[in-house]
């Protein structure tokens, strides 16, 4: 008997190649914890996994740069950096000592964030991790995401706890 009974299987065109299957797998797994518990619910153990990025990463960072703490203008650097290197294309579109905003025309999940933003959850909380463990504070509001339909996505990073923050739909993160 042969170790490979189908040497056929080896020549066909079947798309599947560890990306594409990644990003399908997380689209059913936040699809499934949308339509089971709810979307809100599924934001919140999306989330628990986005802050456990959020620090791995900033950890990386740091200490590739070498550095205790990352100012503001590295925060945003390093937070369109790190969505480059997944394949995202977010930009700085302004910032100052209140806030950072981002812009997006692609998002890392591609296509496969269509109707899942329980998915922008790990946009959020890296974000805010990041943000929150160099400066102190963040509020991470997600105004427009391609998981709604948008042609991009905006995302507002308060540094501080203006009137602005406060008035803002999104998440508070603290430095731990």
């Amino acid at each position: 008997m042969s170790d490979n009974p189908l040497p056929i299987l080896n020549d066909l065109p079947v798309k599947l190649e560890r990306d594409p299957f990644m990003r399908t797998l997380l689209r059913e797994l936040s699809g499934t914890l949308q339509d089971v518990i709810g979307l809100e619910e599924a934001k919140g153990f999306i989330s628990v996994v986005g802050q456990r990025m959020g620090e791995q990463i900033n950890e990386e960072y740091c200490g590739t740069l070498q550095v205790p703490k990352l100012t503001r203008e590295q925060v945003a650097q390093v937070l369109v950096d790190l969505k480059r290197r997944i394949e995202g294309d977010f930009y700085i579109i302004e910032q100052d000592d209140e806030k950072i905003v981002l812009g997006n025309r692609k998002c890392p999940f591609g296509d496969k964030v269509l109707d899942r933003p329980a998915l922008c959850m790990m946009t959020s909380n890296v974000f805010g991790v990041i943000a929150s463990e160099n400066l102190g504070f963040a509020k991470v509001s997600i105004e427009e995401a391609i998981a709604y339909g948008d042609a991009g996505c905006r995302v507002v990073i308060y540094l501080q706890p203006t009137a602005d923050a406060q008035a803002a739909e999104g998440r508070e993160y603290y430095q731990t």
